[in-house]
């Protein structure tokens, strides 16, 4: 029941365009509470103009397909954005009344909603020819088919995520970027069919091209990667953990063609080495992220050249990098980028790393979080010295002699003998 508020105040004294502006301000709960004040607020409250973006994680597990059809129908052209992330109940019926009713829809999150298949990309194609951003990640249902349908329809598509959709082959990106070369980032993560020729389409036609995913993609080589720094100069970040065929044959072709390169993610791609990373730091100067777990084969050369080179430095991780010492943390902590920019370093499972490294350490100013576990050189006092002069960083690390047992099938592991954060 409406209270009967309407001559209330608030409602003589500003006129309905001003409360309709104070209300476009107000999140998805408290525009249904106002809903309920009175029969003007409701009105107000549910005018499409104020449902332009809309986010239905938080009642994830209460969305069904009717909620997203109402909604639909209440927006209409108004929406421009909408997460449907986690809606498991949400399948292609709804979607495409959706689509029927959102044409100006430009960012549409569909992380999660296992239900759809290739007939919500059919739908979307049909109907929703401004689409910008589209996450499908997840959606394990996804084939070629729904590729080939966006390509069709939807050519202003800049961002799309399909990780985990592993029924996407090669000639579902070729269909992909022949209609969308304006495609700005891609996310391929666990798309485990995927082989170079996929990643050679890419290169051809998205020369605007400045985010790419390839984490696990397991059957990517040289040759596939190459052929995206050749042809993506605008490359920024780049995550191929996991690509285990990889060599420094890629680190030299980003530093040749890919200057503005800011993230580079390549865990466990165990055949890099300090030579590829020397190319990289001394072409690279943007670097701000690198995720180098696992390449076990560098040294502190590479720590080195990338304390003269890449000043920008934020985060840098180097866990299970067993040849790293504490000399390499003493260029690190003496480089451009240890005063005002390094944040985070993880050192987990390095086992030269002393004491000596957290006193190299003292300078960086804006370190933030340092990971130490299995570092059987730390101690509590060597991470006690460092907390006197950085009093905010957090520190974890593991203490108390107990002997790990055996690892199982020759993988390394982690064994907790008293986890602490400092």
């Amino acid at each position: 029941m409406f209270s009967n508020n309407d001559e209330a105040v608030i409602n003589k004294k500003l006129p309905k365009e001003l409360l309709l502006r104070i209300f476009s301000f107000l999140d998805v709960v408290t525009l249904c509470r106002c809903a309920q004040v009175s029969r003007a607020w409701n009105v107000l409250a549910l005018d499409g103009s104020n449902w332009q973006r809309i986010d239905l994680f938080d009642f994830q597990r209460d969305i069904e397909g009717r909620v997203v059809e109402n909604i639909s129908k209440r927006c209409g052209g108004f929406l421009r954005k909408l997460s449907l992330r986690g809606c498991l109940g949400v399948g292609d019926n709804a979607l495409r009344t959706f689509a029927q009713n959102c044409r100006n829809i430009e960012v549409l999150n569909l992380n999660g909603c296992t239900k759809i298949t290739d007939a919500t990309c059919t739908s979307l194609s049909k109907f929703c020819s401004k689409l910008r951003h589209l996450d499908l990640a997840s959606c394990t249902s996804i084939t070629n088919l729904s590729l080939k349908a966006l390509s069709e329809g939807c050519p202003l598509l800049e961002q799309l995520n399909i990780s985990w959709c592993d029924q996407v082959t090669k000639d579902g990106i070729q269909a992909l970027v022949r209609g969308c070369g304006g495609l700005r980032a891609l996310f391929l993560k666990g798309c485990t069919q995927l082989e170079d020729e996929a990643l050679k389409y890419i290169g051809a036609h998205c020369p605007e091209l400045v985010t790419l995913n390839l984490q696990t993609c397991l059957q990517i080589t040289d040759d596939g990667l190459i052929t995206i720094c050749r042809g993506c100069h605008k490359l920024q970040s780049l995550c191929a953990s996991g690509c285990s065929n990889i060599t420094d044959a890629i680190l030299n072709a980003l530093g040749q063609n890919c200057p503005r390169l800011r993230i580079l993610e390549v865990a466990r791609c165990s055949q890099l080495t300090d030579v590829g990373f020397t190319t990289l730091a001394r072409n690279c100067h943007e670097l701000e992220k690198m995720d180098l777990e696992e390449c076990v084969q560098i040294t502190d050369s590479t720590l080195i050249q990338l304390s003269i080179h890449c000043p920008r430095l934020q985060v840098l991780s180097l866990s299970h990098c067993e040849l790293i010492t504490d000399d390499g943390i003493r260029h690190l902590g003496n480089g451009a980028c240890a005063h005002d920019r390094l944040e985070v370093i993880e050192l987990d499972n390095c086992p030269l790393i002393t004491d000596a490294s957290l006193e190299h350490l003292k300078s960086c100013h804006s370190l933030e979080r340092i990971e130490l576990y299995d570092c059987q050189q730390i101690t509590r006092a060597g991470i006690k010295r460092l907390r006197t002069h950085l009093p905010n960083i957090k520190v974890h690390a593991y203490f108390a002699p107990v002997t790990p047992p055996p690892s199982v099938g020759g993988s390394r592991q982690r064994f907790c003998r008293c986890c602490i954060i400092l």
